[in-house]
């Protein structure tokens, strides 16, 4: 499947019954049912026989897509992003096709895509960013968002992007389905005419499609003919940060950027787009500004700084982004009101469950400070919770601190400084491989 010119003519005969068993076996078992409102265990229950009709309805064309169960969760910022929650049989048939078309779009997505893709993940990301912003001539950086992407892809475009690779009709008619099917919200159905819904297992595949031929090539592109000077490239899902060298050649990109996804239908957002002095060379040319004067920006649940060393030379700064850890908190703080009357290792089971999860994502070199405070707020919490289940105050220190010990992990850096990782996944990516701008980038093979 090397061959990006080859458009694949059949390929729904690769959605067997043995790949939607396994289809349903990648699928979350706890996860909230759709508008068919059956559960993982309750599908388990004569599986093979479920499974044979799936696939016979598929096969046939029976097969029909249910609307998206429309649920909300709470960001960040306190707004609530809507999620679509598909029933159980879309979830394993869109499991299955996603697998066989990473087959095909895996050998065509550039070195800088990141987001939801196999072997790849937001640390990746955040590695390559971190090395090209050390060993790029970068400072202004781009921190670009694409306003509602999920909400308002447009079906016309994804559908021609994908017949560029799929050419099997029943494929594209599933596909179809599937964009749609709408949503039910209050008992009342949608159609889905524009966007693909968030949550559904086939939308990250989908929307890394539509940002492969609208954004991924054309900045390749754009990097070789235009570029004056050095730029790194980041994009993990609809979220992208780009590195100039120059500030004329990152208001052109940004001008060229608004007028390129126009075409497509679609618009950077104003309020989380900007343009910000960033990098050792945006200190070289201001030398009388200290690094906490030139701009910060966020990516991937990471504030990014500029900082020195103690040996007096240029450091990347990552620290929690403040909401997520203040949201987390709020979140664990109105779990704990519901476990108030469980026993303490019940209680600690978890909490050690949550602290360390927070610790695989956070624990990352210069974040300590951020993951001493989180796991001190997480603490007294506890403390305090506990002393609440009874009048007196009957948990001192010196207990507490046992079960301290006993369950809530230490605030350790997990994770190796960015280049190590990144040099170790990209042995190509030695710095004399840096050399020419218009060919390589931090994130990988472009």
């Amino acid at each position: 499947m090397r061959d990006k010119g080859t458009v694949f003519t059949a390929l729904l005969h690769h959605v067997t019954p043995e790949l939607l068993d396994w289809a349903f076996f990648q699928l979350k078992k706890t996860a909230a049912p759709g508008v068919d409102g059956v559960t993982w265990d309750q599908y388990e229950a004569g599986l093979p026989d479920k499974l044979a009709d799936l696939h016979g309805r598929v096969q046939r064309g029976a097969y029909r897509a249910l609307p998206s169960r429309r649920q909300y969760i709470p960001k960040p910022d306190g707004r609530l992003r809507p999620l679509g929650i598909a029933a159980l049989e879309d979830k394993i048939v869109q499991r299955a096709v996603v697998a066989v078309l990473n087959a095909i779009f895996e050998t065509d997505f550039v070195g800088f895509s990141y987001g939801f893709r196999p072997g790849r993940s937001q640390h990746d990301a955040l590695d390559a960013l971190a090395v090209g912003l050390h060993r790029r001539k970068v400072g202004i950086v781009l921190d670009a968002d694409i306003r509602a992407f999920f909400d308002t892809i447009s079906h016309r475009w994804l559908m021609r992007f994908l017949e560029h690779r799929i050419g099997d009709q029943r494929v594209l008619r599933l596909i179809g389905k599937w964009l749609k099917a709408g949503v039910l919200e209050d008992g009342t159905w949608t159609e889905g005419r524009i966007g693909t819904p968030q949550g559904a297992v086939i939308s990250p595949l989908l929307a890394n499609v539509f940002l492969h031929y609208v954004y991924d090539l054309w900045v390749q592109q754009w990097r070789s003919r235009h570029a004056r000077g050095d730029m790194i490239v980041i994009r993990y899902a609809d979220d992208t940060v780009v590195g100039f060298q120059h500030e004329d050649d990152a208001r052109r990109f940004l001008d060229d950027l608004r007028a390129r996804l126009a075409k497509f239908e679609l618009e950077l957002h104003p309020e989380k787009t900007r343009l910000i002095p960033f990098g050792r060379h945006a200190k070289a040319d201001r030398p009388d500004a200290a690094p906490e004067g030139l701009g910060t920006f966020d990516f991937l649940g990471f504030t990014h700084i500029c900082a020195k060393s103690q040996g007096g030379k240029f450091l990347l700064k990552r620290q929690t982004m403040r909401k997520r850890m203040r949201a987390k908190l709020a979140e664990i703080k109105e779990e704990m009101r519901r476990r108030l009357h469980q026993r303490i290792a019940e209680q600690g089971e978890w909490l050690k469950s949550v602290v360390a999860g927070y610790f695989a994502y956070h624990a990352v070199p210069t974040n300590a400070r951020s993951i001493s405070a989180f796991r001190y707020h997480v603490i007294h919490m506890w403390l305090k919770s506990l002393r609440r289940r009874s009048q007196r105050q009957n948990m001192p220190w010196e207990r507490m601190n046992r079960i301290i010990d006993a369950w809530i992990p230490p605030a350790v850096i997990r994770h190796p400084w960015p280049n190590q990782r990144f040099d170790v996944k990209h042995p190509r990516q030695e710095p004399s491989a840096l050399a020419a701008h218009a060919r390589i980038c931090a994130g990988g093979a472009a």
